[in-house]
């Protein structure tokens, strides 16, 4: 190539390059996001088709909190009594002092730590809060963001790319409310926060079959402000003064709603 050709040849400016650069490197991270990068709201991008609109990083967070705080108010794990604990977990009770229902003065002497009981393989006291995120993946994406290991979540959604999430995820379309996999037990769930991706009467009631089967009491519902009347009469919840928001804006009002004392009144 004589010199004359070599100054034809198209250059990328710098700024384009680094542009350039910048963008294959989100396709790469979207394709195969790792470590906590897979939890990020965003990550999965909205499909204006199946009518998914993400939370903003604040509606998210305060919604992750509240059924952190509802699952764990007569939770699965608080269900153990001194009386009906078998002799080995005698050494670990004062690290479950706040699940006692019994007065704590009763002369046992603890270990020098929980991982120490772990390390001696007894079992752990009582299970997990269980938490169903229905039709809610910023939810779910938000609850493993803050690291919260200590209760059992699952995604239920129609859209298989969140199947990224490994055994979390159940494939879920609220138009067979009932097709579920058999390990997902009638009433298993402390609490289940469902957003139904439809603003209709037909895909609240079907989605509302599945959060009574799912959920051993507590509901938090997410959907429209039109749907307050059908959502008080399928599933008996009342309208909170929190207003969620979306990374877009929507053009229906969107409300929550509970069936028990919320901390988003």
């Amino acid at each position: 190539m004589t010199d004359s050709e070599d100054d034809d040849t198209p250059q990328l400016s710098s700024h384009t390059l680094a542009a350039l650069q910048e963008f294959y490197a989100e396709q790469k991270q979207h394709a195969d996001p790792g470590g906590d990068d897979k939890y990020n709201i965003g990550i999965i991008e909205e499909n204006w088709q199946l009518s998914q609109f993400w939370y903003s990083q604040e509606t998210a967070l305060r919604l992750a909190q509240e059924v952190i705080a509802a699952a764990g108010e007569g939770g699965s794990c608080h269900e153990l009594t001194v009386s009906s604990v078998t002799p080995f977990f005698h050494d670990v009770l004062p690290y479950f002092r706040p699940n006692i229902v019994e007065p704590a003065n009763h002369g046992l002497k603890p270990l020098n730590s929980l991982r120490s009981y772990l390390s001696m393989g007894y079992p752990k006291a009582g299970r997990l809060d269980t938490i169903a995120c229905v039709s809610a993946p910023s939810v779910y994406q938000k609850l493993r963001e803050l690291h919260r290991e200590d209760f059992s979540i699952y995604i239920f959604e129609y859209d298989k790319r969140f199947a990224m999430y490994g055994e979390e995820f159940i494939f879920y379309d609220y138009n067979n409310p009932l097709d579920l996999p058999e390990k997902i037990a009638a009433h298993s769930f402390d609490i289940v926060i469902a957003d139904p991706p439809y603003l209709s009467e037909e895909c609240l009631k079907k989605t509302s079959e599945t959060i009574k089967y799912l959920t051993k009491g507590k509901i938090l519902l997410c959907t429209g402000a039109v749907m307050e009347e059908q959502a008080a009469q399928l599933l008996d919840v009342r309208m909170c003064k929190f207003i969620p928001e979306h990374t877009r804006n929507l053009a229906n009002e969107f409300r929550c709603y509970v069936n028990y004392d919320s901390g988003l009144d």
